[in-house]
């Protein structure tokens, strides 16, 4: 994910963004694709750590939002990396960083949070794929087979890489790792998102 601003705001590193939201609480406009959404919680993740006041716009999709981004009637997006790069290449929005703890091979230029001054702050939209409680083992194993030699390859990890997604190690491209990661993810953002009394809709 990346955290991405208006071309307009009077701000070019994170800890410039951070302490100018501070400065100005209430007044940042922050663009999601809907309550509940990745986009929405790591923005109350954002507004927690930075100890800022954002105001958060719902859109029916994050395409709208980055409409309303590149047209300046929005301050701030938490993207996918694979939707905000094009308009960071063009110079359309500012990058302030990327939410993991490395650098983006397709935008090496980018920061991570702890470089950037928000060390810790780390949001990841993963994909995965599952199959049907109780579909037998070997079966899993295999489809897991596939999809590993798959991501293998180096024109697909090129073309992946070049959208701005990051494969996993091998070793963690298990079901039982999965498994494991699917866990951490559910006891990291589980409080936040109790906490914050988002409810289905």
């Amino acid at each position: 994910m990346l955290i991405v601003g208006k071309k307009t705001l009077p701000t070019e590193t994170l800890k410039e963004l951070i302490a100018w939201l501070r400065a100005n609480p209430d007044q940042a406009l922050v663009g999601h694709a809907g309550v509940g959404t990745t986009g929405h919680i790591s923005g109350i993740f954002f507004q927690t750590e930075t100890g800022a006041r954002l105001q958060f716009v719902p859109y029916r999709g994050l395409s709208l939002a980055m409409q309303d981004l590149l047209a300046g009637h929005i301050d701030l997006i938490i993207d996918q990396a694979v939707n905000a790069l094009p308009h960071v290449r063009n110079g359309a929005v500012k990058a302030y960083a990327v939410t993991a703890r490395s650098r983006l091979a397709a935008l090496p230029d980018i920061p991570t949070v702890d470089e950037a001054g928000l060390p810790g702050f780390y949001v990841t939209s993963w994909q995965a794929i599952w199959a049907p409680k109780g579909t037998p083992k070997e079966i899993v194993n295999t489809l897991n087979a596939a999809v590993a030699d798959a991501l293998a390859d180096p024109g697909v990890r090129a073309r992946l890489a070049d959208l701005g997604q990051e494969i996993f190690a091998r070793r963690q491209q298990t079901p039982e790792a999965l498994g494991e990661f699917h866990k951490a993810e559910i006891e990291k953002w589980w409080p936040i998102i109790k906490a914050a009394n988002i409810k289905p809709e």
